[in-house]
């Protein structure tokens, strides 16, 4: 399976608060690093799914552009919402990263790709395919909004969001 061409170095999360705390937001949910890419960063795309993944399937089979998929899965770790196939399909079709609030499965394997994926936790038990959910709407999850158009930026210290993409001077 071809990896994702390497994107430009993501900034150390506290250098940008550092730099631009008035206008960031900083995610306080405890997020695990499961992909093989520890930092990333780019446009937030976004999901409001239940424990159903045919939406995050077919929207990660679409062109990325190095855009970050935001999916808010009401933080339930009962059913994983992205899988190495899934994951997989986020490689070959330039995805930055994905940022899951709820569960994956096959984390070894989605820790050899290069893709930035942070999630909650894990889980082996497989989703609904029923389509339901909604696309590219703001979500709000551990007090921070994410909306479509907005620039996310993740590290090992965590998530941080901007109205739009910073220097990375």
């Amino acid at each position: 399976m071809p990896e994702a061409s390497p994107a430009v170095a993501s900034p150390a999360t506290a250098d940008l608060i550092d730099a631009h705390e008035a206008i960031l937001s900083s995610c306080p949910l405890q997020f695990r690093n499961l992909g093989g890419r520890a930092r990333f960063h780019g446009p937030v795309r976004t999901l409001k799914v239940f424990e159903d993944n045919a939406l995050v399937k077919s929207t990660l089979s679409s062109p990325g552009e190095e855009a970050v998929l935001v999916i808010d899965g009401g933080g339930s770790l009962n059913r994983a919402l992205v899988g190495d196939i899934i994951a997989g399909l986020a490689v070959d079709n330039g995805w930055a990263g994905v940022v899951v609030n709820g569960a994956i499965r096959d984390s070894v394997a989605i820790g050899a790709l290069n893709l930035g994926l942070k999630a909650l936790g894990t889980n082996p038990a497989k989703s609904a395919k029923t389509g339901a959910g909604e696309a590219d709407i703001p979500v709000t999850f551990g007090g921070v909004t994410f909306a479509p158009g907005q620039w996310l930026y993740s590290d090992e210290d965590g998530i941080v969001v901007a109205p739009h993409a910073l220097p990375l001077d």
